[in-house]
């Protein structure tokens, strides 16, 4: 009798501990053995309006595709510190995660040092360059397509000739979006120029609403970001100027000043490669996805943009699909007056582009 006691302690105990293993951080079921379990670390909220809200779409949309032989975590507010991603990452582990998704350039050497760690586990990292050849890769997307094709939409929008940008950090990733764009709406209006401020932050509403409105006041009247929220758009709203926007579709938020958005279809990498994963026939990459893959994209022009605008964004946008409209074409100078493209020259390939470290002439920039 006392032995079947100690047996029936044992089993109680052992499914005390198991039902202590199949929580969440964010949102997810609990990890059965014949699901896989995948774990996103944002850096923000998934209610930004922009940067962590299209992150959020992919894991939905990676949700209904896979469905029930899927159990998906997540965990909001994840600083760029190797201390906290390694904690929410490592508590996603331990309820079964498999793979672990990171989606801010910050979260890269935290990443890194779990990808040694945990050798069984699959790392992917948004936006970084850091990688290795068993079990940790990076993605990204040729951003400066649809940046360039804003632009266009900008350049022939614009009364003033002022563009305005509010931008995160002085970073590569940043200055290839604020040159293309830049250049897209000069291919249009050779007058045009543009202000930028940076914000020192990757998304701060507060911050960006005070940088957008510092550049409506120094005359720009149609506004870009690469900031995670919608702060700018509602503050050209407000002003009665115009608004290009970022990571989504959120033409709702500012009807009255949105224009279109260089948008993000994560969906068009995550889905593919999980399936590699999950079938054991994943390498590790640098992904760099582009609008003829679908990974990028632009947002539907809205009434707000002219019928001539609508026609060359059709026309340069086909070109770019095909291949045939590479977006660093020379002579082009930066704005210290220094040949960066030489003539007859153009930057194409992923490691001219992302080598850029210049803003070009004709842009004011603002740390």
């Amino acid at each position: 009798m006392k032995k079947l006691l100690v047996i029936l302690l044992v089993l109680t105990l052992s499914m005390t501990a198991m039902a202590g293993c199949g929580g969440d951080t964010g949102g997810g079921d609990g990890g059965a053995e014949d699901v896989t379990t995948i774990g996103f670390l944002y850096i923000g909220p998934i209610t930004d309006g922009g940067y962590n809200q299209a992150q959020h779409e992919g894991y939905t949309a990676v949700k209904d595709y896979f469905g029930d032989s899927v159990n998906l975590l997540y965990a909001e507010n994840v600083a760029e510190d190797i201390q906290a991603v390694k904690t929410n990452a490592i508590n996603m582990i331990d309820n079964g995660a498999s793979i672990i998704i990171a989606t801010s350039f910050g979260h890269m050497d935290g990443m890194e040092e779990l990808a040694n760690e945990y050798t069984d586990v699959t790392f992917l990292h948004f936006s970084g360059y850091k990688k290795n050849d068993t079990n940790f890769g990076n993605y990204f997307g040729a951003m400066e397509e649809a940046r360039y094709l804003s632009g266009i939409v900008a350049g022939m929008t614009t009364k003033t000739n002022k563009l305005g940008y509010v931008a995160a950090y002085p970073y590569t990733e940043v200055r290839i979006g604020i040159n293309s764009f830049y250049l897209g709406a000069k291919s249009v209006n050779p007058d045009v120029t543009m202000n930028v401020v940076y914000i020192n932050s990757w998304g701060d509403a507060a911050l960006e609403q005070a940088a957008a409105e510092s550049l409506l006041a120094q005359g720009c009247d149609v506004l870009t970001q690469h900031a995670d929220t919608s702060a700018a758009q509602t503050a050209a709203e407000k002003a009665g100027c115009y608004a290009v926007g970022y990571n989504i579709d959120n033409s709702a938020v500012a009807p009255g000043s949105f224009l279109t958005a260089p948008v993000w279809h994560h969906e068009a990498y995550l889905i593919p490669v999980i399936e590699k994963i999950i079938a054991g026939e994943y390498v590790p990459e640098s992904y760099y996805g582009t609008m003829a893959d679908g990974y990028i994209g632009l947002a539907p022009l809205t009434s707000l943009v002219s019928d001539e605008a609508k026609t060359e964004v059709e026309k340069v946008q086909d070109q770019i699909v095909a291949g045939e409209y590479p977006i660093f074409v020379g002579p082009l100078k930066d704005n210290e007056g220094n040949v960066v493209v030489e003539e007859g020259k153009a930057l194409t390939t992923h490691d001219e582009i992302w080598a850029i470290d210049w803003v070009l002439e004709g842009i004011t920039a603002i740390q």
